[in-house]
């Protein structure tokens, strides 16, 4: 068994406002700090600078497997000290003589100092465990907060004719106060789908599964799982550079998909996830395709889509406007997560509204 602790992680030093990954441009996302002060509904304690101690995986007692996929197996668990269900999620992180990653140990790190927030919209880490399994290979192991439904799960337990207005515009506000919080602690979380959104009994949304690209990127290179396409932006879609952007068209594929009770765009390769999309959206002109891309604009037909409301039925005017923000081509014009919690969608009661 190999022991490590996390150096303290601190905040990357960034303008105000703006979150970016290296090398990548992106939108300007207002003061923050205040915005955010209002939408979450938790205290955000400063990082204290401790470093996190790790437990031991022979603490936690497998129960049944509840998932897989590119980031491996999903095991419920029971805590042999504290009684209660986790889950973990163990990945094979490629080591040397120096032994882990700094690339690894700094995710680590980093999801450990959100944790310290206690964000109600954000699923808790609750421990990190390895242990050395040969010379180049350590099996490190996630334990995060059970959460026994995820929001794949709750949209198909619905019954007909499926979530009220209301419920989705709850769940939605939900979402993006967890989103704008990772976004503000740049972090991006890449793979948001809702087989990643957990849904308390209580109705409480938790975003999972974030954060974990680069950790995870030895591990999946060795299992041969298809990640889907369906929530991928243009720009993933084209391998183009991106930023929190990509969290926000997710979000807003998903966010159809409560109305539709269906994905929204169901693609079997790059290409033709991009063809539906601009099905939708209609073929964005040339001036805003990305020029860092070898697949020309010329591939595709020019389109003229229909209402989006042929697509998300029972959505209402302030909610269709939201969703074409969120499925915005250029994603420097694109929402952000705080900008969408301040739309009017927002500030409306949904009971109340129609469909004029």
């Amino acid at each position: 068994m190999l022991f490590f602790v996390l150096p303290a992680a601190t905040p990357a030093k960034h303008t105000p406002g703006r979150t970016e990954m290296p090398g990548n441009n992106s939108p300007e996302y207002g003061n923050e700090a205040n915005r955010l002060h209002r939408h979450a509904r938790s205290t955000l304690p400063p990082n204290n600078g401790q470093a996190m101690a790790q437990g031991s995986e022979v603490q936690y007692e497998p129960v049944a497997e509840i998932g897989g996929g590119a980031y491996g197996t999903v095991y419920k668990a029971r805590d042999l000290e504290s009684g209660q269900f986790v889950a973990l999620k163990s990945v094979r992180v490629q080591t040397d003589q120096d032994g882990l990653p700094i690339s690894t140990v700094r995710e680590v790190a980093l999801l450990k100092r959100l944790e310290q927030f206690d964000h109600p919209n954000v699923v808790k880490l609750m421990d990190v465990c390895a242990t050395l399994r040969t010379d180049q290979e350590t099996k490190v192991t996630l334990v995060f907060e059970h959460v026994d439904q995820d929001l794949k799960t709750y949209l198909e337990k619905a019954p007909a004719p499926g979530l009220p207005p209301s419920r989705i515009q709850d769940l939605m506000r939900q979402l993006l106060c967890g989103l704008a919080f990772l976004h503000s602690n740049r972090v991006v979380h890449r793979d948001l789908k809702p087989e990643n959104i957990l849904v308390t009994s209580r109705g409480q949304v938790k975003l999972a599964d974030f954060g974990l690209a680069r950790i995870y990127s030895y591990h999946m290179a060795l299992t041969p799982v298809v990640v889907t396409l369906w929530y991928r932006p243009p720009e993933v879609l084209l391998q183009s550079t991106y930023a929190t952007p990509v969290d926000i068209w997710s979000t807003g594929c998903i966010f159809a998909e409560m109305f539709r009770r269906k994905p929204l765009f169901c693609g079997d390769s790059e290409v033709d996830q991009l063809g539906k999309i601009f099905n939708v959206i209609g073929l964005p002109p040339e001036e805003e395709w990305p020029a860092d891309v070898t697949l020309s604009r010329h591939n595709f037909s020019p389109i003229s889509p229909g209402p989006i409301t042929d697509y998300a039925p029972e959505i209402n005017k302030q909610g269709t406007e939201l969703l074409l923000k969120m499925l915005t081509f250029d994603p420097l014009r694109r929402i952000s997560a705080l900008n969408a919690l301040e739309h009017p969608y927002f500030q409306e009661n949904e009971e109340e509204v129609t469909n004029d």
